[in-house]
């Protein structure tokens, strides 16, 4: 059994990525500071370095939590009888996180222009429909199955980096309805529970 994490320990760094973040809206990762991340976060430097050694450890923190926290959402409906609802299923679980979550993924993506926030979509998605196919898929296709997966999932994906690149016009109801008309019925393949 995993031991819970103490509650001053979860506050410093909830506190921390929560500087972090404000920082990032603002300027490149590279060009911040531990002590600016301190400073706004109002921690001590020595408490920083209790719990991670640079601000890239603290960066790989925060985004393996929001990834748990994404893999968490992705509850999809049992009742799911198609590979494209299925799909349509999980987009609207991952725009749900994404829109709870904007200004941390859209800072990550528009102000640092790296891929974390879109290789942490991309690989949360990856693996969720990997396990979904192999559980309930059949493909009637001579297309291989990890083919379909890459195509389906990473257009998907990349639909979804794209929408954060303006946060403030992020409206998951449009890319929903891209999505919709962009995705086949797939007939060749049998989605089964």
């Amino acid at each position: 059994m995993k031991k819970k994490e103490d509650l001053r320990i979860t506050k410093t760094k909830a506190s921390l990525y929560r500087g972090l973040m404000e920082l990032m809206r603002e300027h490149p990762f590279e060009e911040i500071k531990v002590s600016e991340i301190c400073s706004i976060s109002l921690i001590n430097r020595s408490t920083f370095y209790d719990h991670f050694n640079d601000k890239y450890e603290l960066l790989e923190a925060l985004i393996n939590d929001m990834k748990k926290d994404l893999i968490e959402s992705l509850i999809i409906d049992k009742t799911i009888t198609t590979i494209k609802d299925y799909f349509l299923e999980a987009m609207v679980l991952i725009l749900n996180h994404i829109e709870k979550n904007k200004d941390i993924y859209s800072s990550i993506v528009k102000i640092n222009s790296n891929s974390i926030a879109r290789d942490m979509i991309n690989d949360v998605l990856l693996n969720s429909v990997i396990s979904e196919f192999n559980d309930h898929v059949i493909n009637h296709s001579n297309i291989p199955t990890r083919s379909l997966i890459l195509f389906y999932a990473s257009g998907v994906a990349n639909i979804i980096n794209d929408s954060l690149l303006e946060p403030n016009t992020f409206d998951k109801s449009k890319i929903y309805s891209i999505l919709d008309s962009l995705i086949p019925n797939l007939d060749f393949i049998e989605y089964k529970k």
